[in-house]
């Protein structure tokens, strides 16, 4: 068994071993609360993976709207797979102990993955503004490179917003305490660590948040406002449920995404004591896994192409069976 010790000096506590001790007052239920996030872990990687091969292999499906789909899949499967396999760990086999280093990477890929995923959705919301207010030139608009250009930038923005944490987290002094009440490192997890003020840290996460999330949330609403009001200008009803029906699976994923999200995001800067601690953290632990397990389900269900391409492999693996 590893022992952790909890007097250290400052200039080798980072090369220790922290401890994460997954849901604080759950312990005993770790075994029960795995079972459903092992479940959703599967289903999660198996759903979005499934979705990527049917929107590489099928030629119906490389339009922009799959495409950017193909994106958010791709980030699902990097948001759970980068916190549930460790999560699983210390809720099987207490294995919570974790570098400072690899805690740092694990805070990083989290966030990183995250802004990423967000500008996707502000992606796949311009898409279908697109497709609803200008759908003669809808495949002009978004022609493939600008699609890839789209794609990038999303990347990129998100790189460089999110590394600065580790320059933040490493900027602070550490005077002993390695216990991280939490299944995975985040940022202000690792930075109330710290034995000195975390003032900077909070303030750049609160600008993070105002200047990438939040944004893309106001433009995301701006989008979906003028998709409205073109959609209300259609004189046929039919027309206008069609138009509305397209855009709602990607309502269903922006609400399953940043509810969540800002759940945690104000918990843990403004909660204080107010939320207890095990609900904040079983909260945290869904929210890697949820969205990614249903995101592929509501686009299965709600488009028909996927349905169908979904159902012709299906009846062929049964003639082969």
């Amino acid at each position: 068994m590893t022992v952790f010790p909890t007097t250290l000096n400052h200039t080798n506590l980072r090369d220790i071993w922290y401890s994460m001790i997954g849901i604080p007052g759950l312990e005993d239920a770790h075994i029960w609360i795995s079972i459903p996030i092992c479940s959703m872990y599967i289903v999660a990687i198996a759903g979005n993976a499934l979705l990527l091969f049917l929107i590489i292999t099928e030629r119906s499906l490389h339009e922009p709207m799959y495409l950017f789909l193909s994106m958010l899949a791709l980030a699902d499967i990097f948001l759970s797979t980068v916190t549930t396999p460790k999560m699983l760990a210390i809720f099987w086999f207490k294995a919570g102990g974790i570098s400072f280093a690899s805690c740092v990477s694990q805070m990083f890929f989290l966030h990183f993955i995250f802004v990423a995923e967000s500008a996707i959705l502000l992606a796949m919301a311009f898409d279908r503004y697109v497709a609803i207010c200008y759908p003669l030139r809808y495949t002009n608009i978004l022609a493939p490179s600008v699609i890839s250009k789209i794609g990038i930038a999303s990347v990129t923005r998100s790189f460089f917003i999110c590394f600065p944490l580790i320059f933040l987290v490493y900027r602070l002094t550490y005077c002993g305490r390695n216990i991280i009440q939490h299944s995975y490192c985040e940022h202000m997890g690792i930075a109330r660590l710290a034995c000195d003020s975390i003032k900077v840290n909070i303030y750049y996460g609160v600008i993070v948040a105002l200047f990438s999330t939040c944004l893309d949330v106001v433009l995301i609403m701006i989008s979906y406002v003028l998709i409205l009001l073109a959609v209300f200008r259609i004189p046929s009803r039919d027309a206008r449920l069609k138009a509305l029906g397209t855009c709602g699976s990607h309502v269903c994923v922006i609400l399953l995404f940043y509810t969540p999200a800002f759940f945690s995001f104000f918990a843990h800067h403004f909660g204080g004591h107010s939320i207890p601690l095990h609900v904040h953290i079983l909260l945290a632990n869904l929210y890697v896994v949820v969205p990614p397990t249903v995101n592929p389900i509501i686009y299965g269900v709600k488009t028909k192409q996927i349905q169908q391409r979904v159902i012709q492999i299906f009846s062929l693996s049964k003639t082969f069976c």
